[in-house]
């Protein structure tokens, strides 16, 4: 089996490299390279700021906006959903599964404090935005005091 992974990750000679026909591979061997992970996916992000903003963005395809869970706090964000296969394709029709479902989720520790009721999400073309606005805390106001 070692020449095998060899020759599929480039370990071996050009000359030696062979197609990979999976009706050659056991039934065993194929449902191990298809097992889904029992543990939540982690959620891929970019996280950036500008002037006003910390800004999250990631890529959530298949995905209602309506079925993700975002909890915001001052200094951290936590997104959660889950991705739904089709159930109509049986296991033994699949000749390549790559996709990944089931659930996924993400805490993102904030690097500043956030104003989290003006805080905004959006969605489009399976593009999700957060838009956390920053608290100023170098802000400074003037109180006045008023008498009674």
């Amino acid at each position: 089996m070692k020449a095998f992974f060899d020759k599929l990750t480039g370990g071996a000679p050009e000359e030696e490299s062979v197609g990979i026909n999976l009706e050659m591979l056991d039934h065993d061997e194929q449902e191990a390279q298809w097992v889904e992970p029992d543990e939540d996916e982690e959620l891929m992000v970019d996280v950036y700021q500008d002037q006003e903003n910390i800004y999250i963005k990631s890529f959530i395809p298949s995905v209602s906006p309506g079925t993700l869970d975002i909890d915001i706090s001052r200094d951290m964000v936590t997104i959660r959903g889950q991705k739904f296969k089709d159930s109509s394709i049986e296991q033994e029709d699949y000749f390549q599964r790559e996709l990944t479902w089931g659930s996924f989720s993400r805490k993102i520790l904030l690097p500043r404090e956030i104003d989290i009721d003006a805080a905004s999400a959006s969605a489009k073309e399976g593009l999700m935005t957060l838009k956390l606005p920053k608290i100023d805390k170098d802000r400074k106001s003037k109180l006045q005091v008023m008498s009674q």
